[in-house]
């Protein structure tokens, strides 16, 4: 049997890749931004805490999150320039040659507008030199998309030098 105090870094492994750490993250994600709204002091009454109002706020979570997994997180990374234009992605983690694209619903945003920007996404990662799978976050809080799975199974890619994997929140 190991003993308790032999136990460090170098004995824990982790069996999980990348991306089901990731996806991990995002299957839960919708239960944490709801705990953290459940403060309380010493008293029972609410405290002020985050709250997530709009796709920054999304974003600065989110990255905490992956920091439990990841050291070197690039936020707001430059990418190649697109039909012209130059954007940057939510995060990049290079190392793992991982792009993670977030959007968050809002009203008047409907499921063929999330569609159409997670393929205009998707087409763009397509040629980005350090992304080998772009996964897609769309955070629904008020369940305001009509059919969530459609848009998942639709953009949905595995292959072998480029991937995408969508994860909406909650479904």
């Amino acid at each position: 049997t190991v003993q308790k105090s032999s136990l460090n870094k170098s004995t824990v492994v982790n069996l999980e890749t990348p991306i089901e750490k990731i996806a991990t993250l995002l299957r839960t994600f919708y239960t944490v931004a709801t705990q953290l709204t459940r403060r309380r002091n010493e008293a029972g009454t609410p405290r002020p805490t985050l709250t997530i109002n709009d796709e920054y706020d999304v974003q600065d979570l989110l990255h905490a999150l992956l920091k439990q997994h990841f050291l070197d997180i690039r936020p707001e990374e430059w990418n190649p320039s697109y039909a012209g234009a130059a954007t940057r992605s939510d995060f990049l983690i290079k190392t793992e040659q991982i792009v993670i694209e977030v959007k968050k619903t809002r009203a008047g945003l409907t499921d063929r507008e999330v569609g159409e920007q997670l393929i205009i996404d998707k087409e763009k990662y397509k040629k980005h030199p350090d992304c080998k799978t772009l996964i897609c976050f769309v955070y629904d809080p008020e369940k305001r998309l009509v059919n969530p799975h459609a848009i998942i199974n639709d953009l949905k890619e595995i292959g072998d030098s480029f991937s995408v994997l969508v994860f909406m929140n909650p479904i």
